[in-house]
């Protein structure tokens, strides 16, 4: 049995990262837009059950890190880090400092193509990733948008700090918002596929009915692409 990393790596790193954003599965702290529907201690199992998915999606890549938030939260996200996987707390700040100094450190290590993920997308895959560090050779951004007007997944080729500062993140428009701030800046910028995260109640029925009408015809849902 391996053991994963929960400190600061004292190796050089890969040129390729992969930098997982997860949370604590705590009730009343995860889903809060679930909370409403089907009540806070199902939330969390309903936040549980997509991380573990993500992360199983994930697993056959070596250079992961899950950076987690709160910062105590280690404990808890210790049993989702795979073979030669790292941990490590995400910090203060808005959502867009978090990612900031999740990338800074990551290129300050040696990292060349970082790509950050949430764990709302359910159907994200190892070959999305791949996709991504693959696109980061020729641009300077890549981003997967997300069905609600964000994105599911964004990477860089070096640090971009312009691209986090001041942003609505709350709101639809973080996509084409940073599609736009990114070409201001004379970025070149790669999009992905669309896909879908799981953000309300409505929107894990549709996730769960994926998987119903899979089984009616005898199949098993499984993240790839179409």
């Amino acid at each position: 049995m391996c053991e994963a990393e929960t400190e600061a790596p004292s190796a050089p790193v890969a040129a390729e990262r992969l930098i997982v954003f997860v949370k604590a599965p705590r009730p009343g702290f995860v889903k809060t837009r679930i909370v409403e529907a089907h009540g806070a201690e199902a939330a969390a199992a309903i936040y549980r059950t997509l991380v573990e998915r993500v992360l199983a999606n994930l697993a056959g890549l070596s250079e992961v890190e899950l950076r987690f938030a709160p910062d105590d939260a280690l404990p808890e996200i210790e049993p989702w880090l795979s073979c030669g996987w790292r941990a490590w707390p995400q910090g203060e700040g808005d959502l867009g400092a978090r990612l900031q100094r999740a990338f800074a450190e990551a290129f300050a290590a040696g990292a060349r193509r970082v790509v950050v993920v949430g764990s709302d997308c359910p159907d994200v895959c190892a070959e999305d990733i791949r996709e991504a560090w693959q696109a980061l050779a020729t641009a300077d951004v890549v981003l997967g948008p997300a069905n609600d007007g964000g994105y599911w997944l964004i990477g860089l080729a070096q640090p971009q700090p312009r691209l986090f500062a001041d942003m609505s993140w709350s709101k639809a428009e973080v996509f084409c918002q940073t599609v736009e701030r990114a070409g201001s800046f004379g970025l070149r910028v790669a999009q992905l596929r669309q896909l879908a995260d799981v953000d309300t109640a409505a929107d894990w029925q549709n996730f769960v009915a994926g998987f119903s009408q899979a089984a009616e015809h005898g199949g098993e849902v499984r993240a790839g692409r179409s």
